[in-house]
């Protein structure tokens, strides 16, 4: 049974009623927005039209469409879109950017603005777009004007197209000519004299968009649902089905829209409705906002792999499905089909990133990308907009269901899961699971384990409070780990094989590592990399600790270097093929170097009469007695360093090999060995740069100084009414901190959210071994590559030479900051969308009459004089005034 949420809108001051309100309040929209940015425009005003601006972006959602103009004597786009596009985040976020950037000069020509914006709406482009409802939102600051021609070539007689005017700043200029050409074309006027004016003004207009859709009556009682957002109430992230709520007594011709209905639904209660431990590791559900007979279009992963560090960054966590995976020919013909609606199953070979929930943790770049097979099957959810999709490797076809029915057997495996028993069997770490209800969750797996004995102490496995599938499981992967134990484990004498733990991580949850000691992998086998490309690859995955220009290396306890080795393990039973488990070592780097310094030597006699490589004379291949001249390194699959017979190497080992050695790398790249491939995680998590204006006064906005407070002859000024205006309605409509332009000093280092471009190197060369000569300018140099089989790594060795005249330029595997792939470039092939079968735009029966008349409220001396008592009472507090005045 779900739990749900159900609220009743009636306003839109916070993000996530926002985001809810919007989509259900109207059908999708194609607005153009033009901003006058002649000369008289500047200061204050021009300050109000760019906020004014951004808050009206953050009305659209993704099923609507814009573009945004700015006009004078001419008139264009204010970013590289030439038509509209989708007010996707990263659309909007671009266009807030470039609106940021307006400046003031010229004249006012209305007629060019207005011509703009009727040919981006009107034009046959063969560019998506909503194709219901069409908006003009006009920012003036007043002019004389009407331009009549133009809306009678356009939008006379059917007045397909609104137009909303917006009269922006104080000034005295005459607004009847703005008021007349929002009552002439079906929409609105209104005034924006203040800060504090904006955000009610900006979002007022979808009331007027809501009257068809009152008028059309049950027809457009339908539930339409949201994208992912991070609900505000603590619920975490959420999607939520919405219904308009109308007024139906018709008294007065009114067609009022009174809010919005709706449920909120958690993602983590569909997630305990989804199968998730029985997939494996590498096998995951996903729900994609596919298409809804109402409005939606939108093609979003709604579950699953939402990435958990995203919390409240006031904006949508949806993700595309090409963006949340890694794009190919194969996904977008699966997307599109999900879009569509229609079922189906394919068998892809893809790439695949490596997730380690460490690296995201520690804000670590992702290091991995494996080429493996995948099933992706689909169908769509009757009655709603979504569609389920599943995707699993080969091996996870088929799951084992332990059933230990003798309890005798499950007290022996529960045993070993005693803290008493880790000296001498190994540690234990057992996945952080809800194994039972009653099961106290914690970060901390010495005190989870804690909890899960104290528990299993009072209830059996049997108990109707727990999963049995979790608690057979994990016991009897316990059990089988102890016998490993006690049969090989133990017969072992690991420092004869330079090993410093051996261990073994199954599907069921359980993690022993022998001897003891400390283990810095996630206790969820699931969520580790080593476990993961295990399962995928064939053979042993080597993966050295990941290091960077300011890691520490060295094990602070044993004053080592581990070097993780693993290997899944195959069960076929009946013809069809498990890896419930991975089993492995982590090799001691000291003493494995002197075995690779051995094992990578060529010599014939016995290492007899090892001759030292001079210049102009031969030598064996000998890696121990000729590293002076030879460099001789293991290189992972991911261009990561795990061995060398440099001395100097040890402490690079875990760095990306560009890091070592530049033009070895480039080289190895050039002839094919790594193939790179780049993406953009859209769920990354940034620290701000910190703002050099630390106050809490708004950019832009008059300070008054305390003298001014005082002074009688300020405060009948116009300045002062208009910060009052901008202070009562922060107050009212919690505005005053809820622009885009406000820092103030606790949220510089607040963190926020962002796009990181993702660089990682992948074999693409399947040649196994080759020699090439480096040519330089003045010298050259000699190496020689080979793949191990059966391992991830490459086996290099060259001349020690370095030619400075060969230096190129350092590929970099480092994450970094980005804004996203380039948008302009990507309006030549736009991702498939499906645009609404039904629209709600237009009926016969609206009474457009109210269009927005505007008003002047000017305060008399005595208002004047409270206004000021009270705002002294709010700012400064009864201590510096009389009791009496502020009761």
């Amino acid at each position: 049974m779900l739990d749900l949420s159900c609220f009743f809108d009636i306003s839109s001051v916070s993000f996530s009623l926002v985001s809810r309100y919007i989509q259900g309040a109207s059908s999708p929209k194609d607005m153009v927005i033009i901003v006058d940015v002649s000369g008289s425009v500047s200061g204050l005003t021009l300050r109000l039209m760019k906020t004014s601006v951004k808050q009206m972006l953050d009305t659209l959602s993704d099923d609507d469409y814009v573009n945004v103009g700015k006009f004078s004597e001419t008139a264009e786009q204010v970013s590289c879109f030439d038509h509209l596009v989708q007010a996707n985040v990263h659309n909007k976020k671009m266009f807030k950017r470039d609106v940021e950037n307006m400046m003031a000069k010229g004249t006012t020509d209305y007629k060019s603005g207005l011509e703009f914006a009727f040919n981006q709406l009107l034009n046959r482009s063969s560019a998506p777009r909503a194709n219901c409802n069409k908006i003009i939102m006009m920012f003036t600051d007043g002019g004389e004007d009407r331009v009549q021609d133009v809306f009678e070539k356009y939008n006379w007689p059917n007045k397909t197209v609104r137009v909303f005017t917006f009269s922006v700043g104080q000034h005295n200029y005459d607004v009847t000519p703005l008021q007349w050409m929002a009552c002439a074309n079906k929409g609105y006027y209104y005034e924006i004299p203040s800060m504090g004016a904006i955000r009610i003004n900006t979002q007022e207009y979808l009331d007027v968009l809501g009257r068809p859709m009152v008028l059309a009556g049950k027809k457009a009682k339908k539930v339409q649902w949201t994208n992912v957002y991070q609900d505000n109430l603590g619920l975490g992230l959420v999607v939520t089905g919405t219904m308009p709520v109308f007024n139906l007594t018709m008294e007065g011709n009114m067609q009022l829209l009174l809010g919005v209905m709706g449920v909120d639904i958690p993602l983590n209660e569909i997630k305990k409705l989804t199968p998730q431990y029985n997939l494996g590791a590498n096998g995951y559900m996903y729900f994609l906002a596919a298409g809804n007979p109402m409005d939606r279009q939108q093609c979003g992963v709604v579950a699953v792999d939402l990435d958990q560090r995203i919390i409240n960054f006031g904006e949508l966590v949806t993700l595309d499905l090409l963006d949340a995976e890694l794009e190919d020919e194969n996904k977008q013909q699966i997307r599109r089909d999900m879009i569509d609606g229609k079922p189906g199953e394919k068998r892809i070979r893809t790439l695949i990133k490596s997730i380690d929930e460490a690296s995201l943790l520690q804000n670590t770049p992702l290091r991995y990308i494996d080429e493996s097979v995948r099933t992706y099957t689909w169908a769509p959810v009757n009655g709603t907009d979504y569609s389920l999709g599943l995707v699993l490797p080969p091996y996870s076809f088929h799951y084992i269901r332990a059933n230990l029915s003798d309890q005798i057997l499950q007290v022996q495996y529960f045993e070993s899961l005693l803290p008493s028993s880790f000296e001498s069997e190994g540690h234990v770490f057992i996945a952080p699971r809800e194994y039972c209800k009653d099961l106290q969750l914690s970060d901390n797996n010495t005190e989870f384990l804690d909890n899960f004995i104290a528990l299993m102490e009072k209830v059996t496995p049997d108990s109707k409070q727990c999963d049995n599938f979790l608690l057979h499981n994990l016991i009897l992967d316990t059990g089988i780990i102890r016998q490993l134990v006690d049969r090989v484990w133990k017969n072992w004498d690991l420092s004869t094989y330079g090993l410093l733990a051996v261990f073994a991580a199954t599907d069921g949850g359980i993690t022993r590592v022998f001897p003891p000691q400390d283990w810095d992998e996630n206790p969820e086998p699931f969520n580790t990399s080593y476990y993961r490309r295990s399962l995928d690859n064939p053979g042993y995955i080597f993966r050295a600790p990941y290091r960077d220009q300011n890691s520490d290396l060295l094990d602070p306890v044993n004053d080592t270097i581990g070097i993780l080795v693993s290997t899944a393990v195959d069960i076929n039973i009946n013809g069809k093929v498990l890896k419930p488990a991975v089993v492995g070592v982590k090799l001691d780097l000291e003493s494995w170097v002197e075995k690779f310094k051995i094992l990578a030597s060529n010599q014939t006699d016995n290492r007899q009469g090892s001759r030292k490589c001079g210049p102009g004379g031969a030598c064996e291949m000998d890696c121990e007695v000729n590293s002076d001249d030879l460099l001789c390194v293991l290189i992972d699959d991911g261009g990561f360093l795990v061995m060398s017979n440099q001395k100097s190497h040890w402490t690079q080992v875990g760095m990306f090999f560009s890091e070592v050695d530049s033009s070895l790398m480039n080289t190895l790249f050039n002839k094919s060995f790594y193939k790179r491939k780049e993406s953009y995680d859209y769920q990354s998590v940034c620290t701000p740069t910190p703002n050099s204006n630390t106050g809490a006064a708004r950019r832009g906005v008059f300070v008054p100084t305390i003298a001014d407070f005082l002074n009688l002859a300020w405060w009948t000024s116009a300045t002062a009414w208009s910060l009052f205006q901008q202070l009562l309605y922060g107050l009212a409509y919690n505005s005053w901190l809820s622009v885009d332009d406000v820092t103030a000093d606790d949220m510089d280092s607040r963190e926020v959210s962002c796009i990181t471009k993702q660089t990682q190197f992948y074999y693409g060369n399947r040649t196994v071994a080759y020699n090439q000569m480096i040519d330089c300018v003045n010298c050259s140099r000699l190496f020689s590559a080979q793949r191990l089989s059966n391992t991830n790594l490459l086996f290099v060795v060259a001349d020690k030479m370095m030619c400075s005249s060969c230096e190129t330029v350092k590929l970099s595997q480092s994450e970094t900051g980005s804004e996203g792939p380039h948008l302009c470039g990507q309006l030549d092939s736009p991702r498939y969308r499906r645009g609404p079968p039904t629209c709600f735009d237009y009926s016969v029966l609206e009474n457009s009459s109210d269009c927005g008349r505007g008003f002047s409220f000017r305060p008399s001396l005595g208002v004047l004089m409270s206004l000021q008592v009270l705002l002294l009472c709010l700012t400064a507090g009864p201590q510096l005034l009389p009791t009496p005045f502020c009761l």
